[in-house]
């Protein structure tokens, strides 16, 4: 006796709600142990807190997070990304510390069509590697060819480069030297200091040589201190030189921790703890409540607008997967911490603001004070 037509639906509808309600699981990927556990932490940490203020449901889905440490080496980022999208059916792919770490893991995406949210890598390539990429960080290029601009217009007519030789160092070399020569200035030297175990020194030594107006540099978040230590310790700001640098190197967790020789450095980046807005001082003071008075930084910021882009994606796709989620994140545009954010459709790249910042004492501590806004800023390494 065929099924009537009523019960039918009534099943159907029954089968699609059960399907609805698999939970939505999300493989936050972050090195969360050896030399860049600091931005694992942080990013962990900015992505509970949204879960904390949002609940852990979504689109009738109960959210999942499955927090992994990849200790930041790629090759065990790729095989904790294998696992989590075979073995625990993962939805979304996201965190990502460092650029090597979501290269590895790209292919993954790829072939699984599962949704890798960027919360910390900033090479311009990234987005490249895979059409199911969507950052929430921010790009290199953006920053620093904002600073440059900002150098040219203030008297710097003379750099040398000191960066970290990996893919973000390359790309900062890269863009800030050439919108800084496009605008006339002179870049003397460029240096690049290896990414594990650097010693600055001999190349802190070339610099003071080479009597620049200015170092421009880039190391990787929670690297900054050993720099300002050596620079003060070598004399170079007694010596005229002053430092001008992508804001990871005055990153606000460890910022406090550089003591007073940090005064007075130029940063370019897109967040600021300090950022003036009733947003941001609410997120600030939630992220230190929930860890121990941990003042947040750019990759906390990375890791909370992550999840409210994948939240706000699985409701838009009313709890799909794939396809339709990758979809959904795609044009997404709201007030963050940092400011407008908005994610491009076509690039699927972070556009906001990049923020010029000065490193002063407030209230006895310090801080990275906003001076200029420059707003709506696309990767410039999408242009070429």
């Amino acid at each position: 006796m065929p099924t009537p037509k009523p019960l039918l639906a009534l099943l159907l509808a029954a089968s699609a709600s059960m399907a609805l309600a698999e939970p939505l699981k999300i493989g936050l990927i972050l090195p969360l142990t050896g030399p860049f556990a600091s931005t694992g932490k942080q990013i962990e940490a900015g992505a509970r807190l949204y879960m904390a203020q949002q609940g852990d449901t979504v689109a009738d889905r109960k959210v999942e997070l499955i927090v992994k440490d990849d200790t930041g080496v790629a090759d065990v980022s790729k095989r904790i990304a294998q696992e989590l999208v075979v073995n625990d059916k993962v939805s979304v792919l996201a965190g990502f510390g460092l650029t090597p770490l979501a290269m590895a893991t790209a292919p993954i995406a790829t072939q699984s069509k599962t949704p890798l949210v960027v919360m910390a890598a900033a090479t311009s390539s990234i987005t490249e590697a895979s059409p199911y990429i969507v950052r929430t960080s921010f790009t290199v290029p953006q920053v620093v060819t904002t600073l440059a601009d900002w150098a040219n217009a203030n008297n710097i007519r003379k750099v040398v480069t000191l960066v970290t030789d990996y893919a973000p160092g390359v790309d900062s070399e890269k863009y800030f030297n050439q919108r800084f020569t496009a605008n006339g200035g002179v870049v003397v030297e460029s240096l690049r200091v290896p990414l594990r175990s650097p010693d600055f020194a001999p190349f802190l030594q070339k610099v003071r040589d080479a009597k620049p107006d200015a170092l421009f540099t880039f190391v990787p978040s929670g690297v900054g201190a050993a720099l300002m230590k050596q620079f003060a310790e070598r004399g170079l700001d007694k010596a005229g030189i002053r430092m001008i640098a992508e804001g990871s190197v005055t990153d606000d967790d460890i910022l406090n921790a550089m003591g007073d020789a940090a005064l007075g450095v130029v940063t370019a980046h897109h967040y600021s703890a300090s950022h003036n807005s009733a947003l941001n001082r609410q997120f600030v003071e939630a992220f230190g409540k929930a860890n121990n008075g941990l003042r947040p930084n750019f990759m906390a910021v990375g890791g909370y607008d992550g999840m409210r882009v994948i939240y706000e994606a699985a409701k838009a796709s009313k709890g799909a997967d794939g396809e339709a989620l990758l979809n959904a994140m795609k044009g997404q545009a709201f007030e963050s911490p940092r400011g407008p954010v908005r994610i491009d459709p076509q690039t699927r790249d972070v556009v906001h603001n990049i923020y010029i910042r000065k490193v002063e004492k407030n209230g006895g501590q310090l801080w990275n004070q906003e001076i200029q806004t420059v707003a709506d800023v696309k990767d410039p390494g999408k242009n070429r």
